[in-house]
């Protein structure tokens, strides 16, 4: 850039050889005194040296010489004025480049500096070259920075010193050197210059690395071209690829300004698939950003995004990081089909976690879901150890102890954490998972706590949602989020899809919306808080089969559900992951709180009900569940109870139930409405010394009679002359057949009319 070439601006001051009226004795203003006819100034036409050039005898202690025409001073423009001096006899004086700062009609600007760096002249006949830089910005280099304020000056030189001394000086030159300064200016900076080649074989990184150190905040450019960079590379500033990158697997990218999908994108020729993969392995590597934002772009994957092998430096990670914003699709180009193996394997309930002599276990994927006769539902194979022949199961099974054949089924996941050891803190934020019947959406890492997936959508997975396979899911938190079945036209008992699995403690599933899978949650973990939901998993038959919306796996469960709408599907609470299910110890099942949900179901079958207990073997209670708060509705048609136990396999000791409270709930078309404490009310219409009071099988799960809480006489009681007798009786629980039955003695035949309040737990 020049001024004087780009924009006609006329820098250089006019020679002296076209007069001296030009030339100020003073500051340079108009009016000022000029060395025209001066007896102490002379142009002189030949001179060794110069050619043209002022004599000038130095009568002053500071000598001043000013061209008289306004230079003009330019944000981003640096001009440059250079004089040459020799002394020709007398006192040998000092010279320095020196100026007027001016604005508006001749006004000065003070607090800026007006001189340059003086030089002494030492001998005769010796030329000197003095010069000095003026422009309105703070550079190295600059010798007079006059800021903003002034928009022209009046330049020349100073000579200082002894008087008497006689000089000549050359025609004085201003000059745009603003290309000195360009590279510093420019916003900019180019990996070429740095070396870096683009021709795709030769190592680009030192280059990459040199600019990023030069750049100072500037922007680095990528010229076209591809760039190879044979080791990790670390940008601390922003940077803009035309050309791209290749690298190896191992090399890490780390943009710390451009944190993001759509540079990662553009550093590696818009193969988003590799940026996601490149960027995640930077978020795992390094401490400058806690997220890896995806700008709201569409990844599409051509097969499982294996997040460990991207990261194929560590097996394990603790700090937080946050992948968000966008989407992951499956491209139905990719290969997304499940792999299955069939295998016999031995089981035994001493070693409860494991499969041994596994045969063909080198082609048993980890990650496996585990199907086969004794199997419970939502295991998976967690490790395996090839030598020995052994796989680790996520959970115990249920009655499969001995040796039989178990198939291994495989499915692919948009983003697979299967390979870590453990992974924890991971969240997942505002991403949706468009899994188009092809592909599952996220498995969990083996092991981890306080994994979080929030706000993100799950839309039509394949086969699963989010899978554990182990203890990835400590502690996790899925908030706000919706699973969208591919399945919602079949048939419930047709349907295959799980929308979550769990296996650790501590889980929090809040706030989410599921539709029509087989199954919404598949619990295996204790401490669970399942809140604020909205899972419905109805279809079009009439009179229909619902599935479990919520599957409880262990007995003690210590689980709360609350304020969730549970719409036509129900709470299956089991013991499916004991491998001896028959009891034998401990409290049953026990720690379950169902309170203030709403619980609605339409066009089902009259025996479908709300909460089923499922015990796997046979002596089993229920010892610790609260029913409270719920709004139990049926529409089109009456069922008979919402509570059930599914005798599939065993019923439950009836009688060891304890703590069950089931109250306070409200029932629309149920026939049966269930309490305990219930409350009965009995008319005794003839006279009897014993008066049998039924519960009507309103008692929670078909419970008996166990104990009576209190008595009130609702009319007078009256003996066979109709005489009012107040002798108090009492109670015998557990009485009829079903043990179901209160039996009141009376010490003599009497009718009357009173409320019990029946217990069927101690």
């Amino acid at each position: 850039m020049n001024i004087a070439v780009t924009d006609g601006v006329v820098l250089t001051p006019t020679p002296f050889s076209e007069g001296l009226d030009v030339w100020s004795r003073s500051d340079g203003r108009p009016g000022s005194d000029t060395y025209d006819g001066s007896a102490t100034a002379a142009y002189v036409p030949a001179d060794a040296d110069f050619a043209g050039c002022l004599e000038l005898l130095k009568t002053d202690a500071t000598q001043t010489l000013r061209y008289m025409g306004q230079t003009p001073i330019l944000p981003g423009v640096y001009l440059r004025i250079t004089a040459r001096v020799k002394a020709i006899s007398g006192n040998l004086p000092a010279v320095r480049i020196a100026g007027w700062a001016g604005k508006g009609s001749d006004v000065a600007v003070s607090g800026v500096p007006m001189q340059g760096a003086s030089v002494a002249l030492t001998s005769y006949g010796e030329v000197v070259e003095v010069s000095a830089i003026v422009g309105v910005g703070s550079r190295p280099g600059v010798d007079l920075v006059w800021g903003m304020e002034p928009t022209y000056g009046h330049f020349g030189i100073d000579l200082t010193g002894l008087t008497g001394g006689v000089v000549r000086i050359d025609d004085l030159r201003i000059e745009d050197v603003t290309e000195v300064f360009l590279r510093k200016m420019m916003a900019s900076v180019d990996v070429r210059d740095y070396g870096a080649l683009g021709d795709g074989t030769t190592d680009d990184s030192a280059a990459f690395e040199a600019a990023d150190a030069a750049a100072d905040g500037r922007l680095i450019i990528v010229p076209a071209g591809t760039y190879h960079l044979a080791a990790s590379v670390t940008l601390e500033n922003p940077v803009r690829f035309e050309g791209h990158v290749t690298m190896p697997a191992a090399a890490i990218l780390s943009l710390t300004q451009d944190f993001h999908l759509p540079a990662y994108a553009a550093a590696f020729g818009g193969d988003e698939e590799l940026a996601l993969a490149k960027g995640l392995q930077s978020l795992l590597n390094n401490a400058d950003h806690e997220s890896f934002d995806l700008c709201g772009r569409r990844v599409s994957l051509t097969g499982p995004l294996d997040v460990r092998a991207a990261v194929d430096n560590r097996d394990t990670y603790s700090q937080r990081r946050v992948l968000r914003n966008g989407q992951l699709r499956a491209e139905e180009s990719g290969d997304w089909a499940s792999a299955s193996v069939t295998s016999t394997a031995t089981y035994s309930a001493s070693n409860q976690w494991r499969l041994t002599a596994v045969a063909n276990v080198a082609n048993i994927e980890v990650g496996s879901l585990v199907t086969g006769a004794g199997v419970g539902r939502e295991i998976y194979v967690k490790s395996k150890n090839v030598g020995a022949q052994e796989i680790t199961l996520s959970q115990p099974l249920s009655d499969a102890v001995g040796t039989q054949s178990y198939t291994f089924t495989r499915f692919r996941y948009l983003l697979d954490f299967s390979g870590f050891t453990k992974l924890e803190k991971f969240e997942i934020e505002n991403v949706e998972f468009q899994c188009s019947e092809l592909a599952s959406g996220v498995m969990l890492p083996p092991s981890g706590t306080v994994n979080v997936i929030r706000s993100c959508v799950f839309n039509r997975p394949a086969n699963r949602g989010i899978t554990s396979i182990g203890e990835g899911c400590q502690g996790m938190m899925i908030d706000g989020s919706q699973f969208l079945s591919a399945e919602g036209g079949l048939a419930t008992q047709n349907r295959q899809s799980v929308a979550i699995n769990t296996n650790a403690n501590d889980v929090k599933i809040r706030n989410n919306r599921a539709s029509q899978f087989r199954h919404f949650a598949v619990i295996s973990g204790a401490q669970a808080v399942i809140s604020g939901n909205h899972f419905f998993q109805g279809d079009e038959t009439g009179s229909g089969i619902r599935s479990a919306g919520i599957v409880l796996c262990l007995r003690a469960c210590s689980t709360t559900i609350s304020s969730n709408y549970i719409d036509n599907c129900f709470i299956e609470w089991t013991n499916e992951r004991e491998p001896e299910p028959d009891f034998t110890g401990g409290f049953g099942f026990a720690g379950l709180s169902v309170t203030n949900n709403v619980m609605l179901c339409s066009n089902v079958a009259d025996w479908f009900s709300f909460l089923v207990v499922k015990p796997y073997g046979t002596g089993h209670m229920v010892n610790g569940i609260n029913v409270s708060g719920n709004l139990f509705r049926s529409v089109g048609g009456t069922i008979t109870r919402v509570d059930r136990v599914d005798t599939s396999f065993a019923g439950l000791n009836l009688g060891a139930m304890r703590r069950v409270f089931v109250h306070e709930n409200t029932f629309h078309n149920i026939d049966l409405q269930t309490e305990n404490p219930l409350q009965v009310s009995h008319d005794q219409n003839s006279h009897a010394s014993t008066w049998v009071v039924e519960t009507g099988n309103r008692l929670p799960f078909g419970g008996q009679a166990k104990a009576v809480e209190g008595l009130v006489l609702t009319s007078r009681p009256r003996d066979a002359a109709n005489v009012s007798k107040f002798a108090m009786p009492y109670t015998s629980a557990g009485q009829g057949s079903g043990q179901d039955q209160v039996h009141v003695i009376w010490p003599e035949p009497m009718l009357g009319d009173l409320s019990l309040s029946v217990r069927m737990d101690s």
